[in-house]
């Protein structure tokens, strides 16, 4: 039997040629194949090429995975209104670190993608909503539109296709919330960012109370790349129902830490082993198949396929593909607790389970890393993370929930160990495991 080498599992599309010198200019764009999936899709009928795309398999990259011909197919035609397209560049879920490397190496592929996409949903107009704090990553995203208005790519008359677009970079100020569509919808109108009641949909009313497409920045880069290759070359990488490549963000207690892109369905072993394996010295203890907000794994779910089903039947969700993954050295209560904190301090207080039950967690689990918690605290965290999950406004609450139940799970021996031995066992002051790794080395 041929064994493929470790590099054929990748599939570099969107990050292809991240390593040339000056990959986010727009002449090192078109080196590559740049802006010919435009040509191609404005010599298409909007409704095809929306099917197109539908046909495609492709799915938001961007945690839900919903299709994103799907969504761009309920946009109401005909209704009279201005339709907006929105791209979530709000990028902010702990581990998830995919789309600002994407747009600082490549932002063109999100332009040309939009310009498309636009052109299916019938949108003359474009909006970027980008994390404010990465101010590099704007310089070169305002850059990059400057670039294409004057290559006749956004503006007027686009290609000569009579198809005018606008395109604006707007900079948010820094909430996790508003990566949630409604809230991020809200924020740009220049409100408060908190999630909307639905419904309506965003396709229906969205952004100034028009029909409304809100999708996410690697969703709709990957969309040139499936005009100009093909849907059947997007359909023979991944599976059947996840078909496809994609971004996978590798990070943590790894030898070598970074995106590898590569088609749906790989496992983490098999990352692992492209990347050098964990840290020197040290194993897999758990990790997150999509950021913090989705249930953690362990080292059982090592060959677990990394696409929306295989995730989703081994108990969690493959979200963003952020995958941290953290050694034996790591403490999981003081994990989870710094995970809660951050979902504690993030929640926009417009609902109450969140609002309360995200500050008692925190409570609880610094009680808990430190030494003064109960036994019956475990249960209480199951109960108050009960209270929480699917009964908040909006997917944060599910997402401060997710660590809880999936450690209790998984590790309620190392909760109990806090509570009998009244502290944190991995404390280098008290900690047997940092003593037998000291011994080791002294021996070694």
């Amino acid at each position: 039997m041929t064994v493929e080498p470790a590099e054929k599992l990748l599939a570099p599309v969107l990050s292809a040629f991240w390593d040339d010198p000056k990959s986010w200019t727009l002449d090192t764009y078109r080196r590559h194949e740049g802006y010919e999936g435009l040509t191609k899709a404005l010599a298409m009928a909007p409704d095809d090429l929306i099917a197109y795309v539908k046909d495609s398999g492709l799915r938001g990259r961007g945690g839900a995975g919903f299709p994103t011909g799907m969504k761009w197919q309920f946009i109401p035609q005909g209704d009279g209104k201005p339709h907006y397209l929105v791209v979530n560049a709000d990028e902010s879920e702990p581990g998830t670190c995919k789309d600002i490397p994407l747009l600082f190496a490549n932002p063109h592929a999100l332009i040309e993608g939009m310009v498309i996409a636009c052109y299916a949903i019938r949108s003359s107009h474009a909006f970027i909503y980008l994390r404010g704090e990465v101010v590099p990553v704007l310089r070169r995203l305002h850059e990059a539109v400057r670039e294409a208005y004057e290559a006749g790519y956004l503006g007027k008359n686009i290609q000569g296709s009579g198809f005018d677009l606008e395109l604006t970079v707007h900079a948010g100020a820094g909430a996790y919330i508003c990566g949630e569509e409604t809230a991020l919808l809200d924020s740009l109108e220049g409100r408060r960012g908190q999630p909307r009641l639905r419904p309506p949909f965003p396709a229906v009313e969205g952004l100034y109370a028009c029909p409304t497409v809100v999708n996410n920045v690697e969703s709709i880069a990957s969309v040139p790349a499936i005009i100009q290759r093909g849907k059947d070359w997007f359909k023979s990488m991944g599976s059947e129902k996840s078909p496809g490549f994609t971004l996978y963000s590798l990070s943590g207690h790894v030898a070598s830490p970074g995106q590898y892109e590569g088609p749906l369905g790989i496992t983490l072993r098999q990352l692992l082993d492209l990347s050098g394996g964990m840290r020197p010295g040290h194993r897999l203890k758990f990790w997150t198949p999509g950021g913090s907000s989705t249930p953690m794994f362990t080292d059982e779910h090592l060959d677990v396929p990394l696409d929306y089903e295989g995730v989703g039947a081994a108990g969690s969700m493959l979200g963003t593909k952020a995958l941290q993954c953290f050694d034996e050295t790591t403490c999981v209560v003081r994990a989870v607790t710094r995970w809660t904190e951050f979902y504690a301090h993030e929640s926009c207080g417009k609902c109450t389970p969140c609002r309360e039950g995200t500050y008692w967690l925190v409570q609880l689990l610094r009680d808990i890393e430190a030494g003064k918690g109960r036994p019956e605290d475990l249960d209480k965290l199951n109960d108050i993370a009960d209270n929480i999950n699917g009964k908040s406004f909006c997917a944060l609450g599910d997402g401060a929930a997710a660590p809880i139940f999936s450690s209790l799970k998984y590790f309620r021996a190392e909760y109990e160990e806090h509570i009998e031995g009244k502290g944190c066992p991995f404390d280098p002051a008290r900690s047997t495991v940092w003593a037998d790794k000291s011994r080791t080395e002294a021996h070694a």
